[in-house]
């Protein structure tokens, strides 16, 4: 049952936030890949691969991603891909939220 929608309780020991619901899997289980892409007329692209977990999680990442590094881009496929190359970028802010990251390719 999820925790969300209760929004009262008989219950005096209740406590709203005593569960946890997490919309990605943990960090340590995340093994992403960084590939630089090249599109045609020579436009480079970042694209983030390995993800496992709900489309939602994924989503949310591309989405702080995005937001981090001040691009655009967009999540398709289970790949989350940034426009021109901020693989450098890219590889700390996910080393810094825990997760394994290797650049690949390009």
């Amino acid at each position: 049952m999820s925790n969300n929608n209760i929004v009262y309780s008989t219950d005096s020991n209740f406590k709203k936030n005593s569960f946890t619901t997490l919309d990605e899997p943990f960090a340590e289980k995340q093994d992403f890949r960084i590939h630089l892409v090249r599109l045609k007329g020579d436009k480079l692209v970042t694209v983030v691969r390995g993800y496992k977990g709900k489309e939602k999680g994924l989503k949310n990442l591309g989405s702080f991603l995005r937001k981090e590094c001040s691009v655009g881009g967009t999540t398709k496929k289970g790949e989350i891909i940034l426009q021109g190359n901020s693989r450098e970028k890219v590889l700390q802010l996910l080393k810094d939220r825990g997760h394994q990251v290797k650049l690949s390719g390009g």
